[in-house]
């Protein structure tokens, strides 16, 4: 009897490097799904999900068939009811579409997905194991910086958004540090060959 691929969630605060360390996995064949950008991607093209968020924000949540990010985040951004309204109806149809991934890949060993918000939304309960990236809060901060052309006010409120990277670390199966001094590519090695 064949078993189903082991589904590994990968996670981390943001500038931590988890597209990095998932580069690496997919160097070593392993498939990885990526939440954000699905999620970006089914607001664009799921007609029944577009219909959702157009009762929810009105004719202005799209332009040219397009999701007005900048429309809708005003919104959210300032209103909690408002965010959680956006996420019953994105999150539902990114589980859907998880799950067509997971059978697709179904004769794997393992599965990673790729998620900020993993703990922030009961997504472990929904995995095997998770892995978390880790790196130091400057060093962190730094990055975001420099790639989001971001203050260190605007990173720093994104960062408050999340939960703390300390409590990602006791909640996670295994941790990855991303810290520039331990090498990243041996510990995703050791990971890599404990799940067989």
């Amino acid at each position: 009897m064949s078993r189903a691929a082991i589904k590994v969630g990968i996670t981390g605060g943001i500038g931590s490097g988890k597209s990095i360390v998932c580069k690496v996995f997919n160097t070593l064949g392993i498939p990885i799904y990526n939440a954000d950008y699905r999620a970006k991607y089914l607001m664009h093209n799921n007609q029944e999900l577009k219909n959702k968020i157009i009762s929810l924000f009105g004719e202005k949540a799209y332009l040219d068939g397009k999701l007005n990010r900048k429309y809708i985040a005003k919104i959210v951004f300032a209103d909690k009811e408002r965010l959680e309204a956006l996420n019953s109806v994105v999150h539902p149809a990114v589980a859907l579409d998880t799950e067509e991934w997971y059978q697709r890949n179904k004769k794997k060993k393992y599965v990673l997905k790729e998620a900020a918000l993993i703990f922030e939304t009961n997504g472990q309960n929904a995995l095997d194991k998770v892995i978390t990236i880790a790196a130091p809060t400057e060093l962190r901060m730094h990055r975001v910086m420099k790639r989001d052309n971001a203050t260190e006010e605007e990173v720093m409120k994104r960062m408050n958004s999340q939960i703390p990277q300390e409590e990602k670390i006791k909640l996670s199966d295994y941790v990855i540090f991303n810290d520039g001094i331990n090498p990243v590519l041996p510990q995703i090695w050791k990971f890599h060959m404990q799940m067989g």
